[in-house]
């Protein structure tokens, strides 16, 4: 992964190279090991683990990507400002004239000039200041907050609490003020203005608010101008009335909505009218516009590099770009060239010329004369086109080829009607075995249905309820049945419960007709699925 430098490699070489990457990203070869002995992660991008070629790098390493320029010496302290350390009685030499003080001289001197210096009235010695040096880092010398104390920010805040409260007790002045004024009118004017005077202070407080509640709506902008300042202020263009995506549709199972990264990529409303929707899901600007041609490029920056091709899309996108751009002309450039043989070989049926007459006919005007044997005399004889498979190839002693003979849905052999591929040709005499044999079968099947006897068919028969049948001028009488039936029931109702059962018993040996088919047709069949539902 880390190479030392940019070499020619050969094909096999380069695709070498990838497997041996491919299987360090899997874990199953061990990880490229830098200079010190350190593992280097197979999954660091190319374009991050090459050093450049300057560098003259020969062994592999991501010393490039480290600080290799660093100096202990550097600080990020500041200097102490307005410090003393010694304060003289009396003028010393090499003091500045001015001030009286070691640590600079008078051309340097930020003290007001005496009319008589320090030198000449030993009065009023300046301490001396404290001189301090650093040596700082690139960064340290362009830091605009170096040596800044933070509480002095309270002065700041200080300030914008008092012009605060400034406003406030203005703002309190100008409504007593006001108040003061309706007070102080005659009660005949004052009697309709109240309300007017209470909707005032409300309209100037409304647009105090307002006022105040403007700047929260501002963005600043800055850009890299020379004085540092701002290009002015951009408003905040988000509409707060917006219905939020995942309050569209409150379906559980609707489009799912990731709270982490605030998108949804399926439609909440597949239903509604499209021209009533201002939202359709993330997928359509992943799918529409420059995002599908930017997804294109990729997969063919990761196909090509597959294949050997040099190239990476995060590395050198502009490289990319104009490779992918190369590949589309190339293809289309192919396309058409496939497309122009195909036609000049087999011809376009959609065009509008016409086919020529010796292809349409099959005739041309060449003469060519025969004599009476058939034999060609003048001109040249017309080649029959040959086919790319075997002719006329016979097999197995067959006088014809497989698929000259169509018999029953099946093809055979016409010479000897077999159906059965590569088979051996038996000629006539297994013609006539085969006719003989299919004389036999259907004489064979003829007698057969001839000797089948039909079933004796059994008429059935109504039997009586003692198992005798049932006489044909049998006539029940409806009246004595019905009576049948209600003694039927009463008596099987005293079959279930005894104690309705009387203490004299009288048995009647007498059945009637009527009688045998009131228990016929009242009896419980332990057969029939709707026994439950006849009592």
């Amino acid at each position: 992964m880390a190479t030392a430098s940019v070499t020619f490699k050969s094909r096999e070489d380069h695709r070498k190279q990838l497997e041996l990457e491919e299987a360090r990203k899997a874990g199953l070869a061990p990880a490229e090991v830098d200079e010190d002995g350190n593992e280097i992660n197979p999954h660091i991008p190319q374009y991050m683990s090459s050093a450049p070629w300057y560098l003259n790098a020969e062994k592999p390493s991501l010393k490039h990507q480290r600080k290799w320029k660093s100096d202990p010496n550097y600080t990020k302290s500041w200097y102490d400002r307005g410090a003393k350390l010694f304060q003289a009685n009396k003028y010393r030499k090499g003091a500045c004239e001015n001030c009286g003080a070691m640590t600079h001289d008078k051309k340097s001197c930020m003290e007001r000039p005496r009319s008589v210096g320090a030198k000449w009235t030993n009065v009023n010695i300046a301490p001396d200041e404290k001189v301090e040096s650093f040596e700082l880092d690139y960064d340290g010398k362009r830091d605009r907050w170096n040596g800044y104390d933070p509480s002095t920010y309270t002065r700041v805040i200080a300030e914008y609490e008092a012009r605060e409260e400034a406003r406030k007790k203005y703002l309190k002045e100008q409504q007593l003020k006001k108040l003061e004024e309706k007070d102080g009118e005659p009660d005949g004017e004052n009697v309709g203005s109240d309300d007017d005077g209470e909707d005032g202070l409300k309209i100037d407080e409304a647009k105090v608010d307002e006022s105040a509640q403007m700047d929260f709506a501002k963005v600043e902008k800055r850009v890299r101008t020379t004085g540092g300042g701002s290009t002015g202020t951009v408003r905040n263009l988000r509409i707060r009335e917006d219905t939020a995506k995942y309050l569209l549709n409150l379906d559980v199972n609707s489009a799912y909505y990731d709270p982490k990264t605030r998108s949804m990529r399926e439609d909440p409303l597949p239903d509604a009218d499209p021209n009533d929707k201002f939202y359709v899901g993330d997928n359509q600007n992943r799918l529409s516009g420059q995002a599908l041609e930017f997804k294109q490029l990729n997969i063919h920056a990761w196909e090509a590099f597959e294949k050997g091709q040099d190239i990476h899309m995060q590395g050198a996108p502009s490289q990319a770009e104009l490779l992918y751009k190369s590949f589309k002309v190339k293809k289309e450039m192919l396309k058409s060239e496939t497309k122009d043989k195909i036609m000049e070989k087999y011809g376009n049926a959609a065009s509008e010329e016409q086919i020529p007459r010796e292809l349409l006919l099959g005739q041309s005007e060449r003469e060519i004369e025969y004599d009476r044997t058939g034999r060609i005399i003048k001109g040249q004889d017309v080649a029959l086109p040959k086919s790319k498979y075997e002719e006329d190839v016979f097999i197995n002693n067959h006088t014809t080829v497989w698929g000259s003979w169509w018999k029953d849905h099946q093809w055979g052999y016409k010479c000897c009607k077999q159906t059965i591929k590569n088979s051996y040709c038996t000629g006539l005499a297994g013609i006539e075995a085969a006719e003989a044999s299919a004389d036999l079968m259907k004489a064979n099947m003829a007698r057969k249905e001839a000797a089948e006897v039909e079933p004796v068919r059994h008429e059935e028969k109504r039997l009586a309820t003692w198992g005798t049948d049932v006489p044909d001028d049998l006539v029940l009488d409806q009246k004595l049945l019905e009576e049948s039936l209600k003694k039927e029931g009463a008596r099987k109702k005293e079959e279930r419960d005894e104690r309705k059962r009387k203490y004299n018993v009288k048995w009647n040996d007498e059945v009637t007709a009527e009688d045998m088919e009131a228990y016929r047709m009242t009896r419980v069949h332990h057969d029939d699925p709707m026994r439950d539902f006849l009592h």
